[in-house]
């Protein structure tokens, strides 16, 4: 009896061992993170696809985030403004999917964080500022630091394509390169002008408002 009994444990055991080694470490969504966050350029090629896969899904990003801006600015001239840059965006993600077409890559693999957190702290800006100049104000600033994003990858890539020998990309990247800069020039130009101005004036205002409450109190 005591054979059966230590045999019986024996058995389960080893059953229990099989059991805990046959189940995966980490999830499949995990273990697709992981490989991700492992995955190395092997040379000058495969660090410019992986870039332009980076630089297409923030465009991509920007085509869904750049209405709810939008919907946010009270400032007529930013509003037309960032609609006429959406529409300069959509033509740029057109010209990168041609790209993939050509090269039969795909995106789906890849993550933009720097373009994850610059929007993130621009929804923080909006949800931390009251309506009005202030918030258009705080807008502006957001996208200037995404402008500064998108002419940083596509200056790098311009230079990666022409070393490269990729004629066409270079143009097409230099193209997305300039209508990047223009956009910049127009934010600070908005961020000269009428916005600023009334934000600080209604700072101005509001302290004023202030010191004459505390002189009648």
């Amino acid at each position: 009896m005591k054979n059966t009994g230590k045999n019986t444990k024996a058995i389960n055991d080893k059953n229990e061992f099989v059991r805990k080694n046959s189940e995966p470490a980490v999830s499949k969504d995990d273990l697709a993170e992981i490989l991700n966050a492992n995955y190395c350029a092997k040379d000058l090629r495969d660090l410019f696809t992986e870039s332009i896969k980076e630089i297409y899904l923030a465009e991509k990003k920007l085509t869904e985030e750049l209405p709810k801006i939008i919907e946010n600015t009270t400032s007529e001239y930013l509003q037309t403004m960032i609609k006429e840059h959406l529409e300069i965006t959509k033509n740029q993600l057109a010209r990168l999917e041609g790209r993939f077409e050509i090269m039969e890559e795909e995106v789906s693999d890849v993550k933009s964080d720097a373009i994850e957190n610059l929007i993130r702290e621009g929804k923080r800006v909006i949800n931390e500022t009251e309506e009005g100049p202030v918030r258009d104000a705080g807008i502006i600033a957001s996208l200037q630091k995404i402008k500064h994003y998108e002419i940083a990858a596509y200056g790098t890539l311009a230079a990666f394509a022409k070393t490269l020998g990729e004629d066409n990309l270079n143009v097409l990247l230099k193209q997305s390169l300039e209508e990047e800069k223009e956009a910049d020039v127009q934010l600070t130009k908005a961020a000269f002008n009428a916005t600023n101005f009334n934000a600080a004036r209604d700072e101005i205002k509001a302290k004023n408002n202030i010191r004459g409450i505390a002189k009648t109190v």
